[in-house]
């Protein structure tokens, strides 16, 4: 029932969508415009960071999300800022409509960044991200101190309603529906209701944790979905809602697995999966901020104290 009633709404209101998701995004000027949502390239040696020596990070034009670290640069004199890395889950990989290159994605917004190449014998990493100068920021090192950002990923059923409450949460800047845990690259809606792609639907938060940290937003996620239900929340039966948090890095997965050894102890059977993150895959417009768009409350989720 839910997917044909969303189905009607896509028909309906796709550019209405499209045009309140990207409210939320830095506004580009028609040259960004026609890069990073366009897909063009911008002329080889005119980029402003091709000789950019500084020590910081490299940030989506589009959404701020961090993409490249410094130290991670190269010169492939090949006329566009190179990389050998990425920061972890900060881009995504397609193949490029050309049939040849693998285009890149920033994975929070899904802007076109440029395309990878491996393989090449420019590090021993064997790996080049040729981006595109306009389709970055760069912060330097002094400045990234003060403006720290982190990741978090959740799977708590429906990803409209952990949205919702997340959003909520002073110090989250941004929220991101999506889908995590698949074997399939870059799936849609469709094809992760089917129950063949193995997908959870999620969402990723950007948040400074100078205002909120990892565990109160775990914390929160515990308490805006019941993690005793195994592949459903509500209504919504299915692989794809079930309970499952990806962690980053050690630290959050430590944060974790304390929580939930606490949930226990309380008498709660924790069916809440621990994975470390993979590509996350941002859903389609319609899907971000739903309830905003919809001016309703969420119908699975809601909170309940636990701690």
């Amino acid at each position: 029932m839910r997917t044909r009633i969303i189905f009607t709404f896509v028909l309906l209101f796709p550019l209405i969508n499209l045009a309140q998701n990207t409210m939320n995004y830095n506004k580009l000027t028609p040259e960004e415009q026609n890069v990073i949502l366009n897909k063009d390239t911008e002329l080889p040696w005119t980029g402003e960071h091709l000789n950019n020596k500084g020590k910081g990070q490299y940030t989506c034009k589009q959404c701020d999300a961090p993409l490249y670290n410094s130290e991670d640069k190269f010169d492939s004199h090949c006329g566009w800022p190179c990389f050998d890395d990425e920061i972890d889950g900060a881009v995504v990989r397609l193949p490029d409509p050309d049939g040849i290159r693998t285009e890149i994605l920033c994975a929070n917004c899904s802007g076109h960044l440029g395309h990878v190449f491996i393989d090449e014998g420019f590090t021993n990493k064997e790996t080049r991200h040729c981006v595109n100068s306009i389709s970055m920021n760069f912060i330097p090192a002094a400045q990234l101190k003060e403006s720290k950002t982190e990741r978090a990923i959740f799977a708590g059923g429906c990803f409209w309603g952990v949205e919702y409450f997340m959003e909520q949460k002073e110090g989250v800047i941004s929220v991101v529906s999506g889908y995590i845990g698949g074997n399939k690259d870059n799936p849609t809606y469709r094809e992760v209701c089917s129950g063949t792609t193995g997908h959870a639907e999620a969402v990723e938060i950007v948040f400074d944790p100078s205002k909120v940290t990892f565990e109160e937003l775990t914390r929160l996620f515990f308490e805006i979905h019941d993690p005793t239900h195994i592949n459903h929340q509500g209504p919504d039966m299915g692989e794809q809602y079930r309970s499952e948090i990806f962690y980053i890095n050690e630290d959050q997965k430590k944060i974790v697995e304390n929580l939930i050894s606490l949930l226990k102890s309380k008498g709660y059977k924790v069916a809440t999966k621990v994975t470390k993150a993979t590509t996350f895959w941002p859903a389609e417009d319609y899907h971000q901020d739903y309830y905003e768009h919809k001016g309703t409350l969420p119908y699975c989720h809601g909170y309940t104290k636990r701690f």
